[in-house]
């Protein structure tokens, strides 16, 4: 569940290859820009360790969902959503876009000075928020007519002090591509989550098991964080001219966060109010196994592209290569994930879950447009704000939010759960045209080259889907077959990408050559590592001097 990791702004922070540490010298004296392979080489480092860190976090996620499905009711589930709410939205209000603006940074500057005006104004922050959430609490209780939603409202007030203490090491870690970061604290983050609320659940403490969970992996997200960065606060004092710099950065991107949340406000209330908490429960799994495609683009993708295409805009043919190369491989991957889920995802979610978590199954299908669309929002958003043009994220999200608040009251109606799901689908995919037509002429390409880097793709996606969808319904129907149709299911996902390969070597071939040669540098990096380890490998015979503990 998203629970397992603490509520983050959205624009995240990518790291340092290397030692992940920033001492005092670095802090005041940022490395200079790398060029060419250099560049090429810490993003593809940033972005291997992000989709390693991804995989071993979605894995214990996934386990921690599975067992909390089992221990816990949908209308359990729900009534976290619910006492949730206030501070997953005012959370953006911690952060202001600071975080963002300290990472896009100029090297040139005082990053000392920078540093400590964003810890002390979001420490600030962060504390007025939590206040003002715990006074709030009883509203939440109102609106949700729930007592319980209320008290968990109060309890996860102060979830947003802890957000604050943050924000600096992020930046300052996503600034130097840092990939102890991607490493270590994403995955430990998670696992506290899924020991401590799965181990509470099992005792009986029903939703107040996904409280201790999310507090406790908060804590454990601070504490790496801070035990990976150096800099510390203290040597130098914050600076309202710099907070205004900052902030005049950061601000757009607040607003589109603000936006983001509020949405999530808006289905969740109504939602609640017009389904019932039981429904809203199902709502969170299905968008929680929707969003893990999402999260993969997120997590190896813009914790990369920010910094670097911030890098790269300065070189514009170097950027426009960069930015159709990222988009295609982001719709690439979007695409075949989407096409997956909705050929499987019903016959997925009932076996793994149950029954009585069917409409998760259908919400996750109804929403696999999300990926697609946020594919195409990341990559477009990456290279706006790497270009320094922030405002243009204004007119996003006045068209978000309309489209989205539209398309819930329209359809929630006579579609229920599932058209809940729809909304977010189809918002998250115009959104995502929107954001690609005006990305275009900030990067220098044009709309046409836009259009070939993502129509074949998705095209390729739609052949995969029809071979499987055809292959289940007539033949192998999972669903019927108990436990062993996980391995019917296995069968469908090899298939697809057998078919899915295919296609794109025929239809997109330039994107299927990105793919194949990406997997390629992996493989090669992999058995690189191994190598270095065997030929580093004492010799068990011969005594070895003690070796010196290197603690960041």
């Amino acid at each position: 569940m998203s629970d397992s990791s603490p509520p983050t702004s959205g624009r995240r922070p990518v790291e340092e290859a290397g030692s992940g540490v920033i001492t005092e010298h670095e802090v005041a004296r940022p490395p200079a820009a790398p060029e060419g392979g250099s560049l090429r080489s810490r993003i593809g480092k940033v972005a291997g360790a992000s989709a390693v860190a991804l995989v071993v976090g979605e894995l214990i996620s996934l386990g921690q969902t599975v067992a909390l499905a089992r221990l816990l009711t949908p209308t359990e589930v729900g009534l976290f959503v619910a006492g949730s709410v206030l501070t997953t939205f005012v959370g953006n209000f911690v952060e202001g876009g600071l975080r963002s603006g300290l990472v896009h940074r100029d090297p040139d500057a005082d990053l000392d000075e920078a540093a400590a005006t964003v810890f002390w104004v979001t420490l600030g922050t962060g504390a007025l928020m939590a206040l003002l959430a715990l006074m709030a609490a009883p509203v939440i209780g109102h609106v949700f007519e729930s007592r319980t939603a209320g008290l968990v409202a109060a309890a996860m007030s102060g979830g947003l002090l802890l957000f604050a203490l943050t924000n600096v090491p992020e930046a300052l870690l996503q600034r130097e591509f840092s990939v102890q970061r991607r490493l270590i604290v994403g995955p430990a983050a998670s696992a506290t989550f899924a020991v401590v609320a799965v181990t509470a659940a099992a005792l009986g403490l029903g939703v107040w098991s996904m409280v201790l969970g999310s507090y406790a992996s908060s804590l454990v997200w601070v504490l790496t964080l801070w035990w990976i960065c150096r800099w510390r606060p203290g040597r130098t004092r914050p600076s309202y001219r710099t907070w205004r710099q900052l902030a005049g950065y950061g601000f757009p991107l607040v607003l589109g966060m603000l936006a983001d949340r509020g949405q999530k406000v808006v289905q969740a209330v109504v939602t609640g109010r017009v389904l019932g908490a039981g429904e809203l429960g199902l709502l969170r799994y299905g968008e929680r196994i929707a969003r893990i495609p999402v999260m993969a683009l997120v997590e190896a993708g813009s914790n990369s592209l920010f910094p670097a295409f911030s890098r790269l805009s300065r070189d514009r043919g170097r950027f426009q290569a960069g930015y159709l190369q990222a988009l295609r491989l982001s719709v690439a991957a979007a695409a075949g994930m989407a096409a997956i889920i909705i050929a499987i995802g019903v016959p997925l979610v009932v076996l793994v879950l149950g029954e009585e978590w069917r409409g998760t199954g259908e919400v996750l299908v109804a929403m696999a447009g999300l990926g697609l669309g946020k594919s195409m929002m990341t990559v477009g958003e990456e290279a706006i704000k790497g270009a320094g043009r922030t405002r243009l994220l204004n007119r996003f999200t006045v068209t978000e939010t309309t489209l989205s608040v539209v398309l819930l009251l329209v359809l929630i109606g006579p579609l229920g759960l599932v058209g809940v799901g729809l909304s977010i689908s189809l918002t998250a995919l115009i959104l995502g045209v929107v954001v690609a037509w005006t990305a275009a002429p900030v990067v220098g390409v044009s709309r046409r080259q836009t259009l070939s880097a993502t129509a074949p793709a998705v095209l390729s996606a739609l052949l995969g889907y029809a071979v499987v969808a055809t292959l289940e319904l007539v033949w192998l129907q999972s669903e019927s077959r108990g436990t062993s149709g996980l391995a019917t299911m296995a069968l469908d996902v090899v298939v697809f990408l057998a078919v899915y390969a295919l296609a794109l070597r025929v239809l997109a071939r330039t994107t299927f050559t990105d793919l194949t040669a990406l997997a390629a540098e992996v493989v090669r990096a992999v058995a690189r590592k191994a190598g270095a380890a065997r030929t580093r490998e004492p010799d068990r015979a011969a005594p070895q001097p003690a070796e010196p503990v290197n603690r960041p």
